[in-house]
């Protein structure tokens, strides 16, 4: 399929995991892609584009400063004439701790990263989008924004924000022709996830990787990035102001191992 030739778009956190993944989808199917990231890793996904055949271009940026959310959407203008496609999805996880262990500087940096970052991305790209006379925004949100029991507090939060922010900016672009939605992935191998994979492979304990989701299994990364590319794609194109749970089915109950205050979870 070509669904974005001669598209312009931008991926944050794409130096690894489902930005990556999304990247080289994005370009397989003729997009020219920005590839953003704040480490080497977007250097490295461009490359691996360019040598597919693909177009790409790397930048090195914060995805929860403005300065650098400005340059990025600069340069895909400059660089590709303007701007279709915008995939918000850099993200920190913020560790594991509890409400009662979790700093206000934690709890700041994740929200500056993962909520403010997807903020930025909406009022600086989608009026871009816009002058092109329409065309998609996507959020990396997570499961962990639906409900309890799939991530730390100040992760949780952060995730819920944005999936309220797709539903306002949905609202405010109204008009526009531009599409807001967020993506929720459940448990995913990526970067920020690969400590637990890599001790399940350690341990002889793969099957117990995702096994509270119907299809008791973890994500790959591509599997997640072909759900945002749907929703950058005309083939989405009365799908607007959605969270779109990708888990395995995990939010349709999201079973936990309840963790009582003051005591240890098990």
């Amino acid at each position: 399929m070509n669904r974005f030739q001669g598209k312009s778009i931008i991926v944050t956190g794409a130096g690894s995991g489902i930005g990556r993944a999304a990247a080289r989808l994005f370009a397989a199917e003729g997009g020219q892609v920005i590839v953003a990231d704040l480490t080497e890793g977007a250097d490295e996904t461009a490359a691996m584009i360019r040598e597919a055949g693909g177009t790409a271009e790397a930048i090195r940026i914060d995805a929860g400063a403005e300065p650098d959310v400005e340059r990025v959407v600069a340069l895909a203008v400059e660089r590709f004439g303007g701007l279709d496609v915008m995939f918000a999805n850099a993200g920190i996880s913020g560790g594991l701790a509890t409400i009662f262990d979790t700093s206000v500087a934690l709890l700041t940096e994740v929200l500056r990263v993962n909520l403010i970052g997807p903020f930025l991305a909406v009022k600086h790209a989608g009026p871009r989008i816009a002058e092109q006379g329409g065309g998609a925004v996507v959020l990396t949100a997570s499961v962990a924004g639906i409900r309890s029991g799939a991530g730390s507090p100040a992760y949780s939060a952060s995730k819920a924000g944005v999936i309220n922010l797709a539903q306002v900016s949905a609202q405010q672009l109204s008009g526009s022709n531009v599409r807001v939605n967020a993506l929720c992935p459940g448990l995913t191998e990526t970067g920020m996830t690969k400590p637990t994979f890599d001790y399940a492979r350690d341990a002889g304990k793969t099957d117990r990787v995702g096994r509270l989701n119907p299809l008791r299994r973890g994500a790959q990364a591509e599997e997640l990035a072909r759900v945002a590319l749907f929703l950058a794609s005309n083939d989405a194109s009365y799908v607007n102001g959605q969270a779109i749970a990708v888990d395995g089915g995990l939010s349709s109950s999201h079973p936990v191992t309840r963790q009582e205050y003051g005591k240890t979870a098990v």
